[in-house]
């Protein structure tokens, strides 16, 4: 327990976990608590109260107020948030229940308690009108404080701080400690190395091999350094087994003192550490050995040994999460945590509580069900050799059995491994292989089904609900490609903010406004090709398809929807064609496959069906009734009837209607087979080695793009922008205008330039003419209703969907496993069942 004093005003906190205030009525911790954290931060009692009875003072409310605090403070807890509850907290069951949330999460939890004197908070309440319920009650919260005050420390709470009255209350001065195992600031790079168990020289040899220079005092090794500035991280279990325990230890020791190195808790470090302390345990798995090499040591080197190892910590976070180095390896959930739970996990593994024939511990297969994006690296279990598994990997490669000592170098994901020079320990059992990871290709329905969360490079953190996913498997099961090919899908598009233009919906000036504003200084600007978005996946030969993709039947490509669907029953001849076409780009780089983003033209090759039954259909009907109900008006018109209005009105639907059917029919063209089809790429999505719709710029893609000159491909005209030329901006425009007068769709504004964060990839800007396809034939008879569309929900969803795209396009071309893949493209799909104005 921590009395602040006037000499000691800071109160350091978890920066990621539970603060629990405790005071009475009129203490102060809602002040407090708005005074020292957001107010996001805090979960208050009295606003639950608000919430569920809209009455702050409603205690008959308070059952389900608490209900709803402790879901917001779990919910917070969950992803890894500060939070502070804000309640009396002066009754044990209380605080009980908030200690087991933090718990449950795995989480620190500490306590403020404000302490004033009884009169304070009386008088307080007293002049809160809100606050009727008497001094009595204020004296009974604060006899339970005087009672809880002397025992809280031994209620779970990492820490208690007790501020005693105003002064100390007003000066104190919240300070937030990160976790110690947070070193995300860290980013190497890092030379990670598997279990020693007291193989020094092994050590110093691979060392050696990894480039460090070994620092000597006499002859014993007692430091090391790299020259590029390499940090070691070991991954525990120095001790035990082998030789030269002591060797071992006096390395790593200096390294780590040094700042060159980290080092997490072995399960062997933690036993030897209780037999040091004189606890009692079962001597054996070479512990003996150990002790024995201890007991000659000076008792100076023993006792810097035992607070070197009682001071490992169970796991390190690294590089900005994207690296979590533990004993026995880490699943997501407990990445960062501070628990019981979570250092038996990262010491001992997750344990059935079953023995095998060997008695040893059977294990459940964690890395198999892993799905983090941080690589978790681990030892503790020996295998013959290193093996990725989920972007896993155990470096225990059984040194002291007479196999290997191995490192990993990352972020180059390079393996460095020396062999043992002698077998120095029999073992227990064989060394286990490693758990035989899933073929690469092979999905499971467990990977995408149910509400999840994917944590994304491109996308941060993404939630897929389970109705989405389930409306996703449903048309990725029936209808989509081989997924081996399915390697993307193309994401949303907003359009333009509305225009205030008479007779227009959607203008280019809107959209050179919003890149201007989000500080993009030249676009460029697409032909909108009026056809279907197609994606096609195409390799130089069946070779290249059986080696990139697994892909072993001949095909060498697919040309598939934005759904994933097919265009046509047999796409073989399209995408021989487009190989063929493709030359060029295979040719300029240096690749065996290509991935691009196209239109496949005429829009009536793919939705003649859909051209027919819903815009051919309407305007018939139009074009039928509306001269006859013309007839009839004009008739009575000439009786003189006052049918004027009614008479405008059914000239201008019929206009409509012409030119609702003039816009469809710009679209339809006869097509037989393949003969009339053309493909109007506009971006090439990936390669070998590279995702270059993350890499290169809109302005490199169209001039690699001019490259192919074959009848099958239609160019996507463009023109570029510097906007802060208002003559370019003008020229744009009548381009646009131009472009459309013509029959065309519209254009799509882009970045010219590489940007990041929270910029649309791009602005589609629609033709007048064409939007009556999307509005329907009298749409510019209401025109200013439209004008109040909202786009924030489309594009917060083009936006996410644009990163899950990336994020498959780098995990495929960084050879990540098919299901890793394919995370990403379904929840492209499962996104798109969100309920957004699908005219948008």
């Amino acid at each position: 327990m921590t009395d602040v004093t006037a000499g000691r005003q800071q109160v350091a906190v978890p920066a990621m976990g539970l603060v629990v205030l405790v005071g009475v009525s009129g203490s102060g911790k809602s002040t407090f608590a708005r005074r020292h954290f957001k107010p996001t931060e805090v979960v208050s009692s009295d606003f639950c109260r608000g919430l569920v009875a809209d009455d702050e003072n409603d205690q008959s409310a308070t059952p389900d107020a608490f209900d709803v605090l402790h879901y917001i403070a779990g919910t917070r807890l969950r992803r890894g948030l500060l939070t502070v509850v804000d309640a009396t907290g002066v009754q044990q069951a209380a605080r009980a229940t908030l200690v087991k949330l933090a718990r449950s999460h795995d989480v620190l939890v500490d306590a403020i308690v404000l302490d004033v004197p009884e009169q304070v908070a009386v008088e307080r309440n007293r002049q809160r009108p809100e606050r009727d319920f008497g001094a009595h009650v204020v004296s009974r919260q604060h006899r339970d404080l005087r009672r809880s005050v002397r025992r809280l420390n031994k209620e779970g709470f990492r820490r208690v701080h007790v501020l005693r009255g105003a002064d100390q209350i007003d000066g104190a001065e919240i300070v937030r400690e990160r976790p110690w195992n947070d070193r995300t600031d860290e980013h190497g790079p890092f030379d990670l190395i598997g279990d020693v168990h007291g193989c020094a020289s092994e050590l110093r040899t691979l060392l050696a091999e990894l480039g460090w220079k070994i620092e000597y005092a006499g002859n014993a090794a007692v430091g090391a350094t790299h020259p590029e500035g390499r940090q070691a991280v070991f991954v525990g279990d120095l001790v035990d087994r082998g030789p030269d325990t002591p060797g071992v230890l006096r390395l790593v020791m200096g390294m780590v003192t040094s700042g060159n190195a980290f080092c997490v808790s072995g399960n062997h470090e933690a036993k030897l550490v209780r037999a040091l302390r004189g606890s009692k345990v079962t001597v054996s798995h070479g512990l003996a050995e150990s002790l024995a090499q201890l007991e000659s040591e000076p008792e100076e080197f023993r006792a810097r040994a035992y607070t070197f190892m009682d001071g490992l910590l169970s796991h390190y976070v690294l590089d900005d999460g994207k690296l979590v180095v533990a004993h026995a390896g880490l699943k997501e959930s407990y990445h960062g945590r501070s628990s019981g739970r979570v250092r038996s996990f990262a010491l001992y593994g997750d344990t059935t509580g079953e023995t095998d024939e060997y008695g040893l511990p059977v294990r459940h297969p964690w890395a198999q069900e892993y799905r983090g994006q941080a690589v978790v690296v681990y030892g503790h279990t020996p295998v013959p050799a290193a093996e990725w598994i989920n972007n896993t990997i155990c470096l225990d490669t059984g040194a002291v059995f007479g196999g290997a000592l191995t490192a990993l170098r990352y972020p180059e994901r390079e393996i460095v491994s020396v062999p043992a020079e002698q077998q120095w320990y029999e073992p227990v059992r064989p060394l286990a292989t490693a758990m035989a990871d899933r073929e690469a290709s092979v999905l499971r329905i467990g990977d995408v089904a149910g509400t999840r969360w994917l944590e994304t490079t491109h996308a941060g953190k993404v939630k897929i609900p389970e109705e989405n996913a389930a409306a996703a498997l449903e048309i990725m099961s029936r209808f989509a490609v081989d997924p081996r090919w399915l390697i993307y899908l193309p994401p949303t598009m907003s359009p333009v903010a509305t225009s205030a233009t008479e007779g227009f919906l959607e203008r280019p000036e809107q959209a050179f406004e919003e890149y201007a504003g989000w500080g993009v200084s030249r676009v460029v600007c697409e032909e909108k090709h009026m056809g279907s978005r197609a994606v096609a996946v195409i390799a130089k030969d069946a070779d290249a398809a059986e080696r990139r993709f697994g892909v072993g039947d001949g095909t060498t490509g697919v040309v598939y929807t934005r759904t994933g669907r097919p265009f046509f029953t047999d796409t073989a001849d399209l995408v021989d064609r487009l190989r063929l076409a493709a030359e060029p780009l295979f040719e300029s780089l240096d690749t065996d496959w290509l991935a691009l983003d196209c239109e496949l033209l005429p829009w009536s090759a793919k939705a003649l069906d859909l051209i027919k039954a819903q815009y051919a259909s309407v305007c018939a009907a139009a074009r039928t009734v509306l001269p006859e109900a013309l007839a009839v008006l004009e008739q009575a018109a000439s009786r003189g009837l006052d049918v004027g209005d009614a008479l405008d009105r059914s000239r201008r639907r019929l206009r409509n209607a012409e030119a609702f059917r003039d816009a469809y029919a710009a679209y339809v063209r006869p097509t037989d087979g393949l003969d009339g089809v053309t493909l109007a790429p506009f971006q090439i999505l990936a390669c070998e080695g590279r995702a270059l719709a993350l890499t290169e710029s809109h302005e490199w893609h169209l001039a690699e793009l001019a490259k192919l000159e074959d009848d099958l491909i239609t160019p996507t005209r463009h023109r570029f922008v510097d906007l802060a030329s208002q003559d370019e901006r003008d020229a744009a425009t009548r381009w646009w205008l131009d472009l459309t007068a013509d029959g065309g769709e519209g254009m799509v504004v882009k970045p010219a330039h590489l940007v990041h964060g929270r910029i649309q990839p791009g602005i589609k800007v629609r033709g007048r003419e064409y939007l009556r396809i999307i509005y329907g034939p009298d749409y510019t008879e209401s025109l200013d209703v439209l004008r109040g569309r909202h786009l924030g929900k489309k594009r917060q969803l083009a936006h996410r969907e644009h990163g899950l795209g990336l994020e498959a396009l780098t995990a495929f071309v960084g050879h990540q496993p098919l299901w890793k893949v394919h995370q990403s493209v379904f929840a492209v799909l499962a996104l798109e069942s969100e309920p957004v104005d699908p005219r948008l």
